[in-house]
């Protein structure tokens, strides 16, 4: 991350020395923004976090701490409460007398401070500063700071204030994606969640507002359930949905037309191309298939006592190929892993209840007319998380690059969806 616009600072400072409100303003929060995304963007790119739902916290009680581009009061960050009569004398605790110390000392000393040892004891990461012992310290060091009356405020300027970068590879997109959502639940379900911890300092509105982030994990559950159930039910000939003939099918289409209609309005609206729309509609599907499900596994592993969180550090450097592949908006994929083969094989799983529906000599055409018409929905939506993953399809099977899907990960996927084919029709 660098700076992007010299008057950052400055902007912010106008929000601290206002007369009125500036002294209960914990710290001034500017949107991530990245200097190397695609022109349709083809890992997603917060867009809508950044553009809509941070500037919404605004209007709740200030946006939560996002672990970047941010410029802190001291005293919040200090651990202090907010009160309107706490005034901070800083310069006053400053020592007068020069300290005169040899080079020698003052490299020892700086090593002292620089290793990890150096905050042992004391309120460092516990009251004081960013806090230790989980994934998203960002999320949970904001949640304490509001939780001790302080406000924050959310600053979009026309000039992108700090520029960062994206990963350039799902992979790597997807294993962040893993921890920000592991780390967001371990906080709903620990003592620090907005609702116990910061209940008397934080509006009820404000708390709602974190669990956007808090229930990543949770979502996952809804979502497996859509892309592997009525494909499943498909091949077993048992209808979830309306008839398409049937009224009671007309609320589904409408809530299914309005919300993908309102989400493309609103990704345009916020400078987006319809190609980036689709590409954040499938890294949507993606994530929460893979990187919300194995986060939920690991929070459950953690409860048991079986594992513990660990931080991983999102790769950002790239070699000349990757990077080649990245800006031709080709999805990278060259690994062997656990998400690429369970999202392999939720896209082939689909596909073979298309292709067994679709080729079925045994259905003539009136019969396949009545077909549609009892299973019309689960097609429909076999059909769309088929156009989903078409770059999975690419990857297994027609990609010769070094970016394609490993053999590997390709057999054991058509393994899996195989089986699950056959239990679903015998």
């Amino acid at each position: 991350m660098h700076s992007n616009n010299s008057k950052a600072i400055r902007d912010a400072l106008c929000f601290f020395l206002d007369e009125e409100n500036g002294r209960e303003i914990g710290y001034v929060q500017y949107p991530q923004t990245f200097g190397n995304l695609t022109k349709n963007e083809i890992y997603g790119s917060l867009r809508v976090l950044m553009k809509l739902e941070l500037a919404g916290f605004d209007g709740n009680g200030g946006p939560c701490y996002i672990g970047t581009g941010c410029v802190h009061r001291r005293e919040s960050l200090c651990g202090m409460k907010y009160s309107k009569e706490l005034v901070v004398e800083w310069k006053a605790m400053k020592y007068d007398r020069k300290i005169i110390e040899k080079a020698s000392s003052i490299e020892g000393n700086c090593k002292a401070l620089a290793s990890c040892t150096y905050e042992e004891n004391t309120p460092w990461g516990k009251e004081m500063g960013v806090k230790y012992g989980c994934v998203v310290e960002d999320i949970l060091t904001g949640i304490c700071i509001q939780s001790r009356g302080w406000r924050s405020v959310y600053l979009t300027p026309q000039r992108e204030a700090f520029l960062g970068m994206v990963p350039t590879t799902l992979l790597d997109t997807l294993v962040q994606h893993k921890r920000w959502a592991e780390g967001d639940f371990q906080i709903f379900l620990s003592k620090l969640c907005p609702f116990v911890y910061g209940c008397q300092n934080m509006p009820l509105k404000l708390q709602l507002s974190y669990c956007i982030y808090l229930l990543w994990v949770p979502n996952c559950f809804a979502t497996l359930y859509y892309v592997f159930v009525p494909s499943f039910c498909l091949l077993k000939g048992i209808s979830l949905f309306p008839k398409i003939s049937s009224s009671w099918g007309i609320p589904y289409l409408y809530v299914i037309v309005v919300h993908r209609v309102h989400s493309l309005v609103e990704f345009v609206w916020l400078g987006g191309t319809v190609r980036g729309w689709l590409n954040e509609q499938r890294m949507w599907m993606f994530k929460r298939t893979t990187s919300y499900f194995f986060a939920a596994i690991d929070n459950i592993l953690k409860l048991c006592g079986f594992s513990k969180s660990a931080f991983i550090i999102t790769g950002k450097v790239a070699d000349d190929d990757v990077n080649r592949r990245y800006e031709q908006e080709s999805m990278e994929f060259g690994t062997s892993s656990p998400m690429f083969t369970a999202l392999a094989t939720l896209a082939l799983f689909n596909l073979f209840g298309l292709v067994v529906v679709g080729t079925n000599k045994a259905i003539n055409d009136d019969a396949r007319i009545k077909v549609f018409d009892i299973f019309g929905f689960q097609i429909l939506l076999c059909c769309v998380l088929v156009f989903v993953n078409l770059p999975i399809y690419q990857g297994m099977f027609f990609r010769k690059d070094s970016g394609k899907i490993p053999a590997s990960v390709t057999l054991r996927s058509i393994a899996f969806a195989l089986l699950a084919s056959t239990l679903a029709m015998y």
